[in-house]
């Protein structure tokens, strides 16, 4: 299913985030330049954010008409 493969993609990537951080703290400890690097991170950082807005609006299509409903009870 599409929305498993862009939640799996999302994880995936949040791990790359967090490496790259660490990366970023190593290189700026070393006294070396992270611009790059940090470049890097904002583009990673905008492509989870549009997979995000992927996965929700793949999520709202999914939902039918029991959306938000408790087994079938009041809209809460």
């Amino acid at each position: 299913m599409e929305i498993e493969r862009i939640r799996s993609e999302i994880e995936h990537m949040r791990v790359q985030v967090g490496r790259q951080r660490k990366e970023i703290l190593q290189l700026q400890r070393a006294a070396i330049s992270t611009a790059s690097a940090e470049l890097l991170l904002l583009r990673m950082l905008a492509k989870i954010e549009g997979l995000c807005d992927e996965r929700d609006r793949l999520k709202k299509e999914q939902d039918g008409p029991m959306k938000g409903r408790v087994l079938g009870g009041r809209s809460w």
